[in-house]
C-alpha cells in the first residue's frame, strides 16, 4: 500500500518491487530494482526514507525517520533502521535494530538480532555481533556481493507472477 502523508507521496521508480502487503508512506523514494517485500514499513512522516537501487527490505522490516539504503545494501526479515544510514552492500541481519546516527560501512555485515546503538560508525566490511553490537571480524564473502542479484531476480519473478487469490 502507498499512502500520501501531509501532502507528500511515496516516489517509486518504475522498475521497483513494492509488496501489495507492505506499506510506504510520505516521503520515501525506491529507487530503481530495489524490492520492499511484505509486511515491510517505511514510514516516511518524520523525515526521509531512501532505498537505493537494488536495495532491498525483507518480511517484516521497519524504516523510519531518515533511514537511508544505499545501493545494493540488504535489511533482513524483521530488522529496524530508525535515523540510520545503511551504506552500500551492506547487510542488516534478521531481527537487528540499528539505531539513530548509526552508520553502518560499506560492505558491513550487522548480525542476526545485534543492536547498533546510536552514534555508532561501523567499519566497511566487518561483521558486528551482540548487543550492543561490536566488531568481530572482517569479512570477504562473496555471496553477500550476490544478495542485490539474486533479490532482483526474485523480485522481478514475483512481479510477473504472483496472482492475488481470492
Amino acid at each position: 500500500m502507498l499512502r500520501s502523508f501531509d501532502g507528500t507521496e511515496p516516489q517509486v521508480a518504475d522498475s521497483a518491487y513494492v509488496d501489495d502487503a507492505a506499506v510506504v508512506i510520505g516521503d520515501v523514494r525506491i529507487d530503481a530494482d530495489a524490492s520492499i517485500w511484505p509486511n515491510t514499513t517505511l514510514r516516511g512522516d518524520h523525515g526521509t526514507i531512501v532505498v537505493g537501487e537494488r536495495a532491498n527490505v525483507q518480511d517484516n522490516a521497519v524504516l523510519h525517520e531518515h533511514a537511508t539504503l544505499e545501493s545494493e545494501a540488504t535489511v533482513g526479515h524483521s530488522a529496524i533502521v530508525h535515523n540510520a544510514t545503511v551504506a552500500e552492500g551492506a547487510l542488516v541481519g534478521m531481527n537487528a535494530v540499528v539505531l539513530d546516527g548509526a552508520h553502518i560501512g560499506e560492505g558491513a555485515v550487522v548480525a542476526a538480532g545485534s543492536v547498533v546503538t546510536e552514534g555508532t560508525e561501523v567499519p566497511p566490511s566487518t561483521l558486528v555481533v551482540g548487543t550492543p553490537a561490536e566488531p568481530k571480524t572482517e569479512i570477504d564473502d562473496a555471496r553477500l556481493a550476490g544478495t542485490a542479484d539474486r533479490y532482483v531476480e526474485l523480485s522481478k519473478r514475483h512481479a510477473e507472477t504472483s496472482t492475488r487469490l481470492e
